[in-house]
């Protein structure tokens, strides 16, 4: 059976009362949670969609997302117990250190924030220089404020390559209030940088996996992408299940607004249900227009689960 999820805007919305909820009523709650605001511009990144995906979420021991990003769907739990990895590690590196020692991060944000209103293109031209010259979590967190539309996109070499945004990064002040909010969510998660296999292998029984790897049709710009693998992802997932963990998975569904179906050669059985997510338009391809027409451009997600 199929499912239909429309987004909602939830930039500036917060819940304030979840850190009152128990466990318990977190999970029966979910639908009226929403993610923190936006701290991480990421591509793919799902703060549209988290509360209705968060939603749907079973109950779990632990919560576990082997393809970080900008943990749209993380924040939104705030899980009691959590484990989150990614391949690149300077980002992995900034969700420690909101953990560890925010105040570093906002230093280094404020530096540069004030030089970067005399001169953007400069700044953010510095900035881009010294990431690609020792990859770093303070310069990219600048970075993908500040970036074009969130589009933090790498060349094979691992080099980021986005050029600045038209509009103005968010003010320090605006960064720590989101930082604080984002560090009591993810209070209780262990981040690792690793490859997905090696996250996954933490699964177990009555644990939930999140996976929401680069989109093999749309987002071959994501660190790590070229090299990706959907067979050791089918793998990994399968292994999960064998272990007692659930998963739910997100991948490309439909482009071009809804004409052209992406196919992949998914194992049969694998998963028990799958829902569509429409997406609307896409700002990578919004990015690679530059200012030409959107229309027909919408997309859709495909969300895949195990139960």
């Amino acid at each position: 059976m199929e499912y239909h999820i429309l987004p909602v805007e939830v930039e500036d919305t917060e819940f304030d009362d979840h850190d009152a909820l128990t466990p318990e009523i977190l999970q029966l709650e979910l639908f009226t949670l929403r993610p923190p605001k936006q701290l991480l511009k990421w591509v793919g990144n799902k703060q549209r969609y988290a509360c209705q995906i968060a939603n749907l979420m079973p109950q779990y021991n632990t919560y576990i997302e082997p393809f970080l990003g900008s943990g749209a769907i993380l924040g939104t739990l705030g899980p009691t117990s959590g484990i989150a990895g990614d391949i690149l590690e300077p980002l992995v590196r900034i969700w420690q250190l909101i953990q560890a020692d925010p105040q570093a991060l906002l230093d280094h944000y404020a530096r540069i924030w004030q030089n970067y209103l005399e001169d953007r293109e400069s700044v953010y031209s510095q900035v881009l220089a010294s990431y690609n010259a020792a990859p770093n979590p303070y310069d990219l967190l600048f970075l993908c404020r500040a970036c074009y539309g969130g589009v933090v996109r790498f060349t094979k070499d691992g080099r980021m390559s986005t050029p600045v945004g038209a509009h103005r990064a968010i003010s320090p002040v605006s960064l720590k209030e989101r930082i604080y909010v984002w560090r009591h969510r993810i209070s209780n998660t262990t981040f690792m940088h690793a490859d997905f296999e090696e996250t996954m292998a933490r699964a177990s029984q009555g644990d939930l996996v999140y996976c929401d790897p680069p989109y093999g049709y749309t987002q071959r710009i994501l660190y790590g992408a070229q090299n990706f693998s959907l067979k050791r992802l089918w793998t990994a997932i399968d292994q999960c299940k064998s272990r007692g963990a659930k998963v739910a998975l997100s991948l490309d569904g439909k482009k071009k607004s809804g004409t052209v179906s992406l196919d992949f050669d998914i194992p049969q059985g694998l998963f028990e249900r799958e829902l569509s997510i429409d997406c609307g338009g896409s700002m990578l391809k919004r990015f690679q227009k530059k200012g030409e027409t959107m229309a027909g451009e919408a997309v859709h997600d495909r969300l895949l689960l195990t139960w």
